[in-house]
């Protein structure tokens, strides 16, 4: 048995990294053909998918199941398979599917492995970018295999704030909270992918991201990338259903810290 195989972290780190690289070049044969997808709806007519997000769901189960067996495995296609291992898998196929199938570079694949609930390792691969964010707890994070280290002289009035919402949020409530972030002499962009966003929180590029509710696939993999280049994260319940149900996210470098989380009335 090889040192690899003892330790649990790098091992599933490893793979991790390869299912994310290997998702989004899959990802990317769709995105370059997607005129010929069918798209179907979700929750809502914004909500959709299509045969690209399950065929790399299933793809990306397939290779960790093959390796680790008794992990756990959350997929938002497909759903939660229970573990015993201890770890579980949370898998976004394809984070940005509406910018994905109208031709926006602004997806990625993101995956995150849970350690007794904890976000222990973060890959966000944003293929269109050629772009990989490597995480693991207590190991720092990478983009490319560079270091990251969020700049702490950043706040939310010199620089740009990273915003989301979908239907789960009343028009009036995004509307409050714009206007919070204005009033606080911030400013705030979006790009239709929670989990990328999160991923540039990061690497600096923005200085903080919020949304008021969003699913585990969608940022456990950028938590882990946020809090290992020295940010804050509004810890996400993990525990049994919660699980499988939205919540209020927010990663921010230190020195907007105080700000958004006024704003976002934590």
């Amino acid at each position: 048995m090889s040192e690899l195989d003892n330790d649990p972290l790098l091992s599933r780190l490893i793979l991790a990294e390869k299912v994310a690289r290997a998702g989004g070049a899959k990802a990317l044969e769709y995105f370059l053909q997607r005129e010929t997808l069918v798209v179907e709806t979700k929750y809502d007519l914004q909500d959709v998918v299509s045969r690209a997000d399950r065929e790399v769901e299933q793809m990306i189960d397939q290779q960790i199941r093959a390796q680790f067996a008794d992990d756990g495995f959350l997929g938002e296609e497909y759903g939660l398979q229970e573990g015993s291992s201890g770890y579980t898998w949370v898998v976004d196929p394809i984070d940005g599917t509406s910018p994905f199938l109208n031709g926006m570079p602004n997806w990625c694949v993101s995956v995150a492995v849970l350690h007794d609930g904890v976000p222990v390792i973060g890959v966000i691969f944003a293929p269109t970018y050629q772009e990989c964010y490597v995480a693991a707890i207590g190991q720092g994070a990478t983009l490319n295999g560079k270091r990251l280290q969020v700049d702490v002289s950043r706040t939310l009035q010199n620089h740009v704030t990273g915003f989301g919402a979908n239907s789960h949020v009343s028009p009036d409530e995004v509307g409050k909270i714009l206007a919070s972030l204005l009033a606080a002499g911030g400013n705030f962009i979006r790009i239709g992918s929670g989990a990328l966003m999160l991923a540039w929180v990061a690497a600096g590029r923005v200085v903080g991201y919020y949304e008021p509710y969003m699913h585990a696939w969608d940022c456990l993999a950028g938590y882990c990338l946020v809090k290992e280049a020295g940010g804050w994260y509004h810890p996400f319940n993990t525990e049994g259903e919660r699980l499988l149900k939205g919540a209020q996210v927010l990663a921010v470098a230190p020195g907007a810290e105080a700000d958004l989380k006024r704003i976002a009335g934590l």
